[in-house]
């Protein structure tokens, strides 16, 4: 397993980390803990050091899911979680000191730590980029002890460069993969300057990057994939990257011509991610002991040559950059 340095929080972690959506089961089903306990014990087993969570993830099961597991094993593992996502309405007046203080207090019970590795601002509207005293709550209570370091999770590029304007914040979670690359312009290079670690999240564009789907292919009621298509219930550009499915899947089938058949698509697309020295991790999710091992033979797919990074560019600028690449 290879390790990168998290930006200024000093973390060194695993390049292919964890993310957990869905940890305790697949999008819509019920959280089954004992899936959850299995899923995370194979990943610290190959060797992964990062796991990211968030408080509104299976309502918080996700959270103490983690916790039970982090006293049952000896290593050290960088926990990121995030807070945010419960205000209802998600609107940047429900953002306020107090509320955000008790989610992170929350969390703290619920993964049972004196202090959280990381905590996130997960996804706030862009109004709270532009309110200085949410950001410095975040020194106040890293003054009491109750965090390590504060990052972002963020819809645009636009948050994300405002975000990083402020100092205490040290990483930030963003959607970059093959059908999403608007990152690796103006904002990897701004994040390097401010040394701030960059987290890669929906790296396989929620399924479509593993080659797996068709046009028959159907999801659960409870799948975000089935009912988040347009955004009706939080960003669209979270479900399947934002990309229309047809076209994706058109994209995927031109994409499996240029890479290699000796590895998976899904391995190869993780691949291509690591691929900029930008990025600290890469958080593929997993619902399933078994897509542990998968997301990890990433880091035994060649790198890529020249000619396929420009064709992979190619490729985003005949099918994506006209149609969603100013969204984000």
């Amino acid at each position: 397993m290879n390790f990168r340095t998290l930006g200024k929080t000093n973390f060194k972690i695993t390049e292919i980390g964890i993310g957990t959506w869905q940890v305790g089961g697949k999008w819509g089903s019920d959280f089954d803990p004992k899936l959850a306990e299995n899923i995370l014990n194979s990943a610290a087993d190959q060797g992964i050091n990062f796991i990211d969570t968030a408080d509104v993830y299976s309502d918080g099961e996700s959270e103490k899911a983690i916790g039970r597991f982090l006293k049952t094993r000896s290593e050290k593992f960088i926990v990121a979680t995030k807070c945010g996502r419960q205000i209802n309405p998600h609107v940047s007046q429900g953002y306020t000191v107090p509320v955000l203080r008790k989610y992170v207090e929350d969390s703290l019970r619920r993964l049972k730590v004196d202090t959280l590795d990381l905590i996130q601002l997960h996804c706030p509207p862009t109004e709270v980029y532009y309110r200085p005293e949410i950001f410095e709550l975040f020194d106040q209570l890293k003054l009491e002890g109750k965090i390590q370091n504060l990052g972002i999770s963020v819809e645009k590029i636009e948050e994300a460069l405002k975000g990083i304007e402020y100092d205490n914040v040290t990483s930030v979670q963003i959607i970059f993969n093959m059908f999403r690359q608007r990152p690796a312009e103006l904002f990897f290079e701004q994040a390097k300057k401010k040394n701030v670690g960059i987290i890669a999240r929906v790296p396989l564009a929620s399924g479509l990057l593993t080659g797996k789907f068709s046009a028959n292919s159907t999801f659960e009621k409870g799948d975000h994939r089935n009912f988040n298509r347009n955004g009706e219930m939080f960003d669209k550009g979270e479900t399947f990257s934002g990309v229309d499915y047809a076209t994706g899947l058109e994209a995927v089938s031109e994409l499996q011509e240029i890479l290699s058949t000796d590895f998976t698509l899904a391995a190869q697309a993780l691949r291509w991610i690591l691929m900029f020295d930008a990025i600290s991790t890469v958080i593929p999710g997993a619902s399933s002991p078994e897509q542990i091992g998968s997301n990890l033979a990433a880091a035994n797919t060649p790198p890529f040559d020249d000619d396929k990074m420009i064709k992979i560019k190619d490729l985003y600028q005949k099918y994506f950059k006209k149609t969603i690449h100013h969204w984000w």
